[in-house]
Parts: structure tokens; C-alpha cells; sequence
């Protein structure tokens, strides 16, 4: 029981220091309108592309504690909402993750809300409309919002599949915001930031992510995604080989089919 008290007591952050992010667009703009306005938020977008900073960017600019909960099959309403433990001998009710950031206004990121389990999801729903309240029917009541609470959940349109869909139902309740990978300058920017690495080899490493995104739907589900190109580039800072660095940071991680593997590898070998 202590180790369940333990991880809920972790869940809210208040991020003190800003958050790198580049913009790509007007996504800033329209997600403080949407505050503002206290509509939801749907995030789409591959994986990798800068979903979750973007998040942590903006809770850090609204000065809001940010809630995130990894949605799964195995997610219970229970876990969003709460449930009685156990604790000294006594019962009490412990708020879940999503119950606690309505009562203290702080945003609550469900990423890749597809996966959680059908029945978990319909929760969400008064809270992404009009009402703006969560049933919490285990103890009689219909916790409103707080003005500054926001409700914000991504997933990756690319994985949808017809069993795991975003149903209109939900996704009609958002105003959506479409990601995707930033324009070779500013990725190669972003790269070099984040990791230390030279432009040189951080243009290299944007040119082979745009070769293996090519492949996409012809051997990889996806291609190779900004926080994989950074995580070759601090590879190659710490000095490990462009190649060793590509194959281990990012051909590996985006397939285990070893002819698609062989060919992620050549494509690496021709630009270092």
C-alpha cells in the first residue's frame, strides 16, 4: 500500500527552469488560447516529435503543476480517478492523479490516450465539455474543475488501428494540434542544442532521419524521430563512432528486422 501512496505522491511536478522548445508554428498561441478558454487538448503527432516538452514548455509558462499519466491496457478508472487504502490501520481515500489536478488546477497529460482501456476513457468526457466535472462515484461526488485545470491527451495517429481508435466521441470534446517533425534547419538546431554536438554532424544525422523516414510504410513503422537523432548525438559527443552511434541510438531502436536493420546501416554508411 505505501508503494501505491509513494508513486501517486510523485506524479505532480512544478517545473521551476524553462524547458528548451522550439516552435514550429502557432501551437503556443493556440494551446493558451485554449486555456484560456478552458477547452481540452488533443496533441497528435508521431512519436519523438516533441509532444511531452511541449507540455512540460507550457505547464512551465502557465506556471501550473503538470500531471502525466502514461496511458495502458491495463489503466482503471480507478488509477485516474482514486480509490480507499489501507494506510495505519485506517481506510482513507486517496486521490488519483487526474482527481488531483481538478481539485488544484494544475494540467493533466494523458499521452497516448488510445491505449487506455475503453471504459477508463469515458471518464474524461464531463470533464471535456461544458461541465467540467469528474464523477467520482466511490464517494458520492462531482468534483469540479478548478478554473486553471486543463485537460490535455496525445496519441500518434500513425499506430491507430480499428481497434485502437480515438472515438468521435472523445475526439470531437478537443481542439486538436497537429505535430510533426521540424524542418531540417531547426531540427539541426534543435539537434546541436540538445546534445552538444557539431552542425556538421548534426546536418548529417537530420539527412539520414529524412532517408529513413522515407521508409515508413515500406519496412518501418517510423522513421527515425528528433529525440532519436539526439540520442545519437550524444553518443557521438561521448565518442562513440557516427555509425556505432546511429546503429545503436537509432537503427536498433526502430526495428528488429535484421534485412531492415542492414539497410537503416547502409543508409548511416553513406552519409558518415
Amino acid at each position: 500500500m505505501s508503494q501505491e501512496v509513494t508513486r501517486q505522491q510523485i506524479e505532480e511536478v512544478w517545473i521551476e527552469e524553462e524547458p528548451y522548445y522550439a516552435s514550429v508554428g502557432s501551437e503556443i498561441a493556440l494551446f493558451e488560447s485554449a486555456y484560456r478558454n478552458r477547452l481540452p487538448l488533443l496533441l497528435k503527432g508521431p512519436t519523438g516529435c516533441g509532444k511531452s516538452r511541449f507540455i512540460e514548455h507550457m505547464a512551465w509558462r502557465l506556471k501550473r503543476p503538470l500531471i502525466t499519466v502514461s496511458c495502458h491496457d491495463d489503466l482503471t478508472a480507478s488509477d485516474l480517478v482514486g480509490r480507499y487504502l489501507i494506510i495505519g490501520g485506517e481506510t482513507r481515500w486517496i486521490d488519483g492523479p487526474l482527481a488531483r489536478a481538478v481539485r488544484n488546477g494544475g494540467i493533466c497529460y494523458l499521452d497516448e490516450i488510445v491505449e487506455a482501456r475503453k471504459d477508463t476513457m469515458v471518464v474524461i468526457h464531463p470533464l471535456a465539455d461544458d461541465r467540467r466535472v469528474l464523477p467520482m462515484e466511490k464517494i458520492g461526488e462531482q468534483l469540479q474543475a478548478a478554473p486553471e485545470f486543463s485537460m490535455v491527451v496525445s496519441y500518434n495517429p500513425g499506430y491507430q488501428s480499428v481497434l485502437k481508435e480515438l472515438k468521435q466521441s472523445t475526439r470531437q470534446r478537443f481542439v486538436a494540434i497537429e505535430f510533426s517533425y521540424p524542418q531540417a534547419e531547426l531540427e539541426r538546431e534543435i539537434v546541436v542544442r540538445e546534445s552538444g554536438v557539431d552542425e556538421a554532424t548534426a546536418d548529417s544525422l537530420v539527412k539520414f532521419a529524412a532517408l529513413t523516414r522515407n521508409l515508413k510504410g515500406s519496412g518501418l513503422d517510423e522513421g527515425a524521430s528528433t529525440r532519436l537523432l539526439v540520442h545519437a548525438a550524444k553518443l557521438i559527443v561521448s565518442g562513440i563512432t557516427p555509425n556505432e552511434a546511429c546503429s545503436a541510438g537509432i537503427g536498433q531502436a526502430l526495428t528488429d528486422d535484421p534485412d531492415m536493420v542492414a539497410a537503416v546501416h547502409e543508409l548511416s554508411a553513406a552519409l558518415f
